[in-house]
């Protein structure tokens, strides 16, 4: 029965990258471990770790991204919560099997080569749920 391991990150959303990390790296004072861009997401992520899993800041590089689309409904703000699995394929034909409203159906693949797919913010009480295979 595949499980969820840990929380892996928290992901935020954010108009002006400079910006957000003058709170989050310089006043709060957490490391940068990275600044990448995903051309797959039309976005750029900064990477801030926090012991044992990490706040991720967002921003939309294109305006017709999803990031782009969810900034310019719901604003600046907390975007979605990522749950590490140990068996993604096995979590998602087990919550197919409950009923639960997917995004996607199928894990996708990132950059980095890990698995990845979403939950469909309907099933978790309004929260966007990513599961992520290491």
């Amino acid at each position: 029965m595949p499980r969820i391991k840990a929380v892996n990150h928290v992901a935020v959303v954010v108009e002006d990258m400079e910006k957000s990390l003058a709170f989050w790296r310089d006043a709060l004072g957490m490391e940068l471990r990275g600044l990448r861009d995903v051309p797959a997401e039309k976005s750029q992520v900064a990477f801030l770790p926090l012991s044992g899993a990490e706040v991720e800041l967002v921003m939309p590089t294109s305006g017709d991204s999803g990031i782009a689309k969810y900034l310019a409904k719901r604003g600046a703000g907390m975007h979605h919560l990522c749950l590490e699995v140990d068996d993604i394929d096995g979590m998602l034909a087990q919550l197919k099997s409950k009923g639960v409203r997917l995004i996607n159906e199928e894990p996708r693949i990132a950059v980095d080569g890990k698995k990845y797919a979403f939950i469909h913010p309907e099933a978790a009480g309004g929260v966007l749920v990513e599961l992520y295979q290491v």
